[in-house]
């Protein structure tokens, strides 16, 4: 679940981290079960992700996942979230609640967001998914964030700055939008942050940025790292309901997240499939 609903200005205040809960290798590897968790949660809800399939059907399937799992739904009731995981259609960028009137039609495309939390450790990762055939623009923009996620992790590295992260991500948005023709939009209100024994931590992490500012990176720190990008201008709005946030102008987002830890050897994807 993306970090920051304050606006750009309180986002750039947390990013330096004045709170950082370092992990120890143990730590990391208690999140990795959370992680791996998270992982297969996303797997089947890929699976069941079709035409004529609700999200509230999508969401039911993540929580008996997860709790068959030994784990509890990180999102549901969190600050009065109603559900397991956040169901982001279309025009919907992040913290789409799941619904039984949302029916997933050909063409579709679909943000899933997880995150469940076993022993007291949090992980937290989000896939777009594709319903049936989708346009190239739809499929191009999914690949798009997709790559911009991996090279935010691997700038993730010990010795690093946090907009290490940050500029790796916009510089990757950058390219693939030169590529593909397109005017990709990077939202800016909403981003990355540490995770733990919480889901939401210090630091906040921008999407773009200059490099080398913001928190050291060291061997303990993880951080949900989850780009967001716009099939046109990056502005947002928030709908009636207080969570679902959409685009401005109508056209769609994708997004894309892992949990990552940094560690003496480099990043560690903890949300990654074993």
């Amino acid at each position: 679940m993306s970090g920051g609903r304050g606006g750009v200005r309180g986002a750039l205040a947390r990013f330096r981290g004045r709170d950082i809960e370092l992990k120890t290798p143990g730590e990391i590897e208690a999140m990795r079960v959370a992680g791996i968790l998270v992982a297969r949660t996303l797997a089947a809800v890929r699976a069941l992700a079709a035409p004529g399939v609700t999200t509230a059907d999508l969401d039911a399937l993540a929580e008996t996942t997860i709790r068959e799992g030994n784990g509890v739904p990180s999102f549901l009731g969190y600050h009065g979230y109603p559900a397991s995981i956040c169901a982001s259609v279309n025009d919907q960028i992040v913290h789409g609640i799941p619904s039984a009137a949302q029916v997933l039609a050909e063409g579709d495309i679909i943000s899933v967001d997880c995150g469940a939390v076993v022993e007291g450790w949090h992980g937290d990762s989000a896939v777009t998914l594709e319903i049936g055939a989708v346009s190239d623009a739809d499929h191009l923009l999914s690949a798009a964030c997709e790559e911009s996620l991996h090279a935010g992790v691997a700038a993730a590295l010990p010795g690093g700055r946090l907009t290490d992260i940050s500029h790796a991500v916009q510089n990757a948005v950058e390219k693939a939008a030169n590529r593909d023709r397109a005017d990709y939009g990077i939202v800016a209100e909403y981003g990355g942050h540490g995770i733990g024994t919480s889901m939401h931590m210090d630091p906040f992490l921008p999407n773009y940025g200059d490099p080398g500012h913001g928190l050291r990176l060291r061997p303990g720190v993880v951080l949900a790292i989850e780009p967001m990008i716009t099939a046109g201008e990056p502005e947002t709005r928030e709908l009636d309901d207080g969570w679902t946030v959409v685009t401005a102008d109508g056209k769609r987002a994708v997004h894309w997240e892992h949990t990552v830890a940094i560690t003496d050897d480099g990043p560690q994807v903890l949300t990654a499939a074993p």
